[in-house]
């Protein structure tokens, strides 16, 4: 077996020589990337490294020009569309979260427990022991055990982005794609935040886009940069800040 074959089946996510271009701009030229199962991964870069459109590709948002993308070694996702593969099992966070504003939080995760089934499975659902169990695991993991019963609308910011994390965990992906999880939160929403993705990360893959170095330090996992579409560096968090590409396109800024 090639080494990039080893490669490809040992990875939960694989892509290789991705390439996408919207009206003759490549936003990836050539990504390049192997996630292993268990594994929580930091993705940082400049604006317009190609971050968004690296998530839009894993989840069949956009299909690439070029290039694999594999799910645990023998899922195609280049030939599957957005609902086949969130249920294989890829679940993703937006940067602005999106609750159901006027539902308790008990009932956000309720839904997203049961979206992809009708509205009567949920009801009849919603006196289930077990999903009663589910939601207060969740709820204790992403600290709203308290706001059970309050309206999401009336949830900080904060707690409105874990609110949301909540709801993917519903859904017991076996990959999160999170996308700028700290954006204006407070300084101990932030430092919570890393100690719920890292209890979260034992149990499930994490990919987590952000911009704010002192949450990618806490996080303390192997980090991606991208510029220009493609990777740049790789390695620990200090590995990467004192490779002198990614200072002058990213950190020195």
């Amino acid at each position: 077996m090639s080494e990039e074959n080893a490669k490809l089946t040992s990875s939960l996510l694989y892509l290789d020589n991705v390439q996408v271009t919207f009206d003759g701009y490549r936003a990836l030229r050539g990504l390049s990337l192997a996630l292993a199962p268990g594994e929580m991964r930091a993705i940082i870069g400049p604006n317009g490294a190609g971050k968004t459109t690296m998530m839009d590709v894993i989840t069949g948002k956009t299909r690439p020009d070029v290039g694999d993308v594999y799910f645990e070694g023998r899922h195609d996702l280049t030939r599957m569309d957005e609902a086949e593969i969130a249920t294989l099992g890829v679940g993703r966070k937006f940067q602005k979260p999106t609750v159901f504003e006027n539902h308790s939080v008990n009932d956000n995760i309720l839904l997203a427990a049961r979206a992809p089934r009708t509205v009567r499975a949920t009801l009849a659902a919603k006196g289930s022991a077990e999903i009663t169990q589910n939601i207060t695991r969740i709820l204790e993991r992403i600290r709203l055990t308290d706001m059970r019963e309050r309206q999401a609308g009336s949830l900080s910011h904060g707690q409105k982005q874990w609110l949301e994390i909540g709801m993917l965990l519903a859904q017991d992906p076996k990959l999160l794609l999170v996308d700028e999880p700290v954006a204006g939160m407070t300084d101990s929403e932030t430092a919570a935040t890393a100690t719920m993705l890292k209890e979260i990360a034992k149990e499930h893959s994490v990919v987590v886009v952000e911009h704010d170095m002192a949450f990618v330090r806490d996080l303390d996992v192997k980090v991606t940069v991208l510029h220009e579409g493609a990777v740049l560096a790789e390695g620990t968090l200090d590995q990467v800040s004192a490779d002198e590409r990614v200072v002058e396109v990213y950190l020195g800024r």
